[in-house]
C-alpha cells in the first residue's frame, strides 16, 4: 500500500517542485541564512511536498476515465489503490500540508502574506480538481497550473519574510511562462485521449498551440532579461543562463517537428536550469 501512496504522489515531481521553496528563500536571502531560516524553510519545503502530493492525487482521480485508456499501469487505473483509498491519500496530503503552514504563520515574522500565498495555491488547487474543473477548460487550466508553480518560489521568500525581493518576483514570473509553454504543449501530445476537456490545441489547432507555447517561452526569456537589466545582476552575468536559453530559444525544432514530447521535456529541463542559474549568481555574486 505504501508504495502505491508513494507513487501516486509523484515523487519525481514532488521532490523538484518542493525544491524551489529553498530556491525562493535562497534568492531573497542570499549570504545571510541562519539556523532559524533553515529550520522554517526545511518545514514548509515539506509542507509544499504534501500540498503538490495531494494535488497529483487529486488530479489522478480526476483523470480515471482517460487514464484507464492511455495510462492502465497507473496505481488507480491498475486497481492498485482504490478511488476511495486515492481520495483518503490526498486529503491526509492535503491536511499535512495545512497543519505545516498554520505551524509556519505562529513562527514567521510576516505571517499574513505567508498564509495569502499558500491560500491563493489551494484555491487554484480546488478550482482545477473539484469546481469549477478549470483544468477542463484548457488554457485557464494551464494557467492555474503555472500560477502554482510560480507561487512555490514566492512561497520560499514568504517564509523568510522576504516576499518583496524583485528578483523573486522575477524568477517566479519567469517560470510561470516557461511552466505555461510546457502545459501548452503536453495538451497537444495528449490531445487524442484528452476526452471531456477544451484544450487549446482542440480550440486552434496543433500548430497554433505550439506557436503559442513558443511566444510563452520567448516571454519567459524576456523576464529573464529583465531579472539583469533592472535586478540585481550585471546584464552580462546573463551568461550564467545561456544552457536554459539554448534550450528554450531551440525549442522552435521540436515544436515545428511535432516532437511534443521532447519539447515539453525540454522546456522542464531549460527552466530547471534557467532557476540553478538564478541561485548561483546570487550565491556567486
Amino acid at each position: 500500500m505504501w508504495r502505491e501512496v508513494i507513487e501516486i504522489s509523484r515523487p519525481k515531481n514532488v521532490v523538484l517542485a518542493a525544491l524551489t521553496v529553498p530556491l525562493g528563500a535562497h534568492l531573497s536571502l542570499a549570504e545571510a541564512w541562519d539556523m532559524q531560516a533553515i529550520g522554517l524553510v526545511a518545514l514548509q519545503t515539506i509542507c509544499v511536498m504534501f500540498f503538490i502530493g495531494a494535488g497529483n492525487v487529486f488530479n489522478d482521480i480526476s483523470d480515471y476515465s482517460i487514464d484507464k485508456l492511455s495510462k492502465p499501469q497507473k496505481p488507480i487505473t491498475s486497481g492498485r489503490i482504490t478511488i476511495s483509498g486515492a481520495k483518503k491519500t490526498g486529503y491526509i496530503f492535503a491536511a499535512l500540508s495545512a497543519l505545516l503552514m498554520l505551524v509556519g504563520i505562529f513562527l514567521v515574522d510576516e505571517p499574513i502574506p505567508f498564509a495569502i500565498v499558500w491560500l491563493s495555491a489551494a484555491g487554484l488547487m480546488v478550482t482545477y480538481d473539484f469546481g469549477p474543473k478549470t483544468k477542463n477548460s484548457g488554457l485557464v487550466g494551464n494557467v492555474a497550473i503555472s500560477l502554482m508553480v510560480g507561487a512555490v518560489i514566492i512561497y520560499g521568500a514568504a517564509t523568510v519574510s522576504k516576499i518583496k525581493t524583485p528578483l523573486v518576483l522575477y524568477a517566479a514570473i519567469v517560470a510561470f511562462f516557461a511552466n505555461l509553454a510546457r502545459e501548452i504543449v503536453k495538451d497537444c501530445e495528449d490531445i487524442e485521449t484528452d476526452t471531456g476537456r477544451n484544450t487549446l490545441p482542440m480550440r486552434i489547432g496543433l500548430m497554433n498551440a505550439r506557436a503559442t507555447a513558443y511566444v510563452f517561452v520567448l516571454l519567459s526569456m524576456v523576464f529573464l532579461g529583465l531579472a539583469h537589466l533592472h535586478g540585481p545582476f550585471e546584464y552580462h552575468h546573463i551568461v550564467f543562463h545561456a544552457p536554459a536559453i539554448f534550450l528554450l530559444f531551440s525549442l522552435n525544432g521540436p515544436l515545428f517537428r511535432g516532437e511534443d514530447y521532447k519539447a515539453q521535456q525540454q522546456i522542464r529541463f531549460g527552466m530547471l536550469l534557467g532557476l540553478i542559474a538564478f541561485a548561483a549568481q546570487v550565491s556567486i555574486l
